[in-house]
């Protein structure tokens, strides 16, 4: 692990938040936050934040990239641009418009949409961290309103 190069580009989301998950990296929305949380966790500041959860994973599965081979090459202190060429090269080769049918339905996806474990977890979710008077109609809106860039 080369920590001084991860020390440089590891946000420490006990003061920050991770990107967006429409943010894209590789041409996958959830990539950039998956990697926000990986480099905190590598880093040992990654607060409540979790490397390799149920939101990362649907980038992970359907990208068909193991969680600990990416880490271990994110603890090589890699850029986002090696980050990316990496994602290309392990990735399952898909046409281009699978992935943007993909990316557009995870922006798409509804709460009612969730498994019904997930939706009910959301429920007290939202309660708790999402501004009062904002309503929530797509998942990744709780995680951008949360984190107040909308």
């Amino acid at each position: 692990m080369n920590k001084d190069k991860l020390k440089l580009l590891a946000k420490d989301l006990t003061k920050q938040f991770p990107r967006s998950p429409r943010e894209k990296l590789a041409g996958y929305v959830l990539a950039a936050r998956c990697i926000d949380k990986c480099r905190a966790v590598l880093n040992g500041t990654q607060g409540e934040y979790h490397y390799d959860c149920p939101l990362d994973r649907r980038f992970l599965q359907f990208a068909g990239v193991n969680a600990e081979e990416l880490k271990a090459f994110v603890a090589t202190g890699a850029t986002d641009d090696e980050i990316a060429h990496w994602i290309g090269e392990h990735a399952k080769k898909r046409p281009g418009v699978e992935v943007i049918q993909w990316n557009n339905q995870q922006r798409d996806t509804r709460l009612s949409d969730l498994p019904a474990e997930v939706q009910e977890y959301m429920e007290g979710y939202i309660e708790q961290y999402v501004p009062r008077n904002r309503p929530v109609y797509h998942w990744f809106d709780v995680f951008d309103l949360e984190e107040e860039r909308i």
